[in-house]
């Protein structure tokens, strides 16, 4: 099949942006760029994917030039951390007349796209911010538990990565707001947490088993308190398998709180460095977990659990699936949706999760 959807995956040959490229140009009907400013490295994923490479820098002067010559339908931005960009490649891309996707965690970055609405909507493109684990996934599993509630009272959700470490512009977005403090609706009040603390465990099925998280800020909490109005407590919370890296980072963050480090981010390389040696102790599994409690249809009181579990280190594979789900219904005219929004509501668990169908990645549902 001729291949007329052109996608160019900015950040293409980094952790997240392999993964889409790979997913990507395996499918008919596809044309995918790997974009980046590394030339030498999109050269080589271009190569081995069958792909195009395309040096390409997002802070350049005639970036939306650049991508309207390209004849591409869409830009999927890998290129983090979010936490401290502006709104320079979506709004190229919408001057190019590019649909944009990114796979941002920043809450402000994320809660603050639809102030590109009237743009894109006047291109008649759509731009979609946050489409990730988190909120793409959550929300289109809370959505499709949502009937079961006659109100719904607290989310708590979270996700324990692998040992499988991130890059450095996922770990440094993490490690901005450790020990630091930030908003979180409880209790029907916005409230200060601080990044990295209250630990917590959760406890997942065999073979994960029991895995301890901390409160993480992610756009979610803003955007689930206004979008589930009748919930009272909003909460995140993430970790990783290997708890040495836990609770390290966990006391780590008590030394940014109490002062003694004015931020935990100048040491990302560092720390990189000493997950990546740690990695080999890892059991290559990770898990996802959605918690749900109100009260269901007759008013009794209802808690479920909805967990999604990982091996053989196919975790990292799940925050990219928002953006190829993405790619594959505008590729086939089935997305209709324009404007500048987060990722809620354009994709249901099903599309997600069909995504992931040939790896080692399963959902479960219980009643707790």
């Amino acid at each position: 099949m001729e291949k007329d959807f052109g996608v160019v995956v900015l950040g293409g040959y980094g952790n997240f942006g392999q993964v889409i490229v790979r997913k990507l140009a395996a499918l008919p009907g596809m044309r995918v760029w790997v974009a980046g400013r590394d030339l030498a490295k999109a050269e080589a994923l271009a190569r081995e994917t069958g792909s195009q490479a395309l040096q390409l820098d997002m802070n350049a002067a005639d970036l939306s030039e650049r991508l309207r010559a390209l004849g591409a339908q869409l830009l999927i931005s890998t290129a983090g951390p979010f936490q401290r960009q502006d709104y320079r490649v979506p709004r190229a891309a919408i001057a190019a007349g590019l649909h944009y996707v990114d796979l941002a965690d920043a809450r402000a970055f994320v809660c603050g796209i639809d102030e590109l609405d009237e743009e894109a909507r006047a291109a008649d493109v759509l731009v979609c911010s946050g489409a990730s684990s988190v909120p793409a996934l959550a929300a289109a599993v809370i959505d499709e538990l949502l009937p079961r509630f006659s109100r719904l009272d607290e989310i708590w959700h979270g996700i324990s990565s692998s040992e499988k470490t991130p890059g450095t512009s996922t770990l440094a977005a993490v490690l901005d707001y450790c020990g630091k403090p930030f908003q979180q609706w409880r209790d029907g009040r916005w409230q200060a947490v601080y990044g990295w603390q209250d630990l917590a465990r959760h406890d997942f099925p065999a073979p994960l088993g029991p895995r301890w998280v901390a409160n993480c800020d992610i756009p979610d909490l803003q955007l689930f308190a206004a979008r589930y109005p009748s919930v009272r407590t909003v909460r995140f919370s993430a970790g990783v398998g290997l708890r040495i890296t836990q609770f390290g980072t966990w006391a780590l963050s008590w030394l940014v709180r109490f002062g003694l480090l004015r931020s935990a981010v100048p040491l990302t390389h560092f720390l990189h460095r000493r997950a990546v040696a740690l990695e080999s102790f890892g059991d290559g599994r990770s898990g996802m977990f959605l918690r749900l409690r109100g009260l269901d249809q007759a008013g009794a009181a209802l808690e479920l659990c909805w967990e999604l579990l990982a091996e053989q280190n196919d975790g990292p594979n799940i925050p990219c699936m928002a953006a190829v789900a993405l790619a594959r219904k505008l590729a086939a005219g089935s997305l209709s949706a324009r404007g500048a929004m987060p990722c809620m509501g354009l994709l249901s668990q099903d599309e997600y999760l069909a995504e992931l169908a040939e790896l080692s990645i399963g959902s479960t549902l219980r009643q707790l």
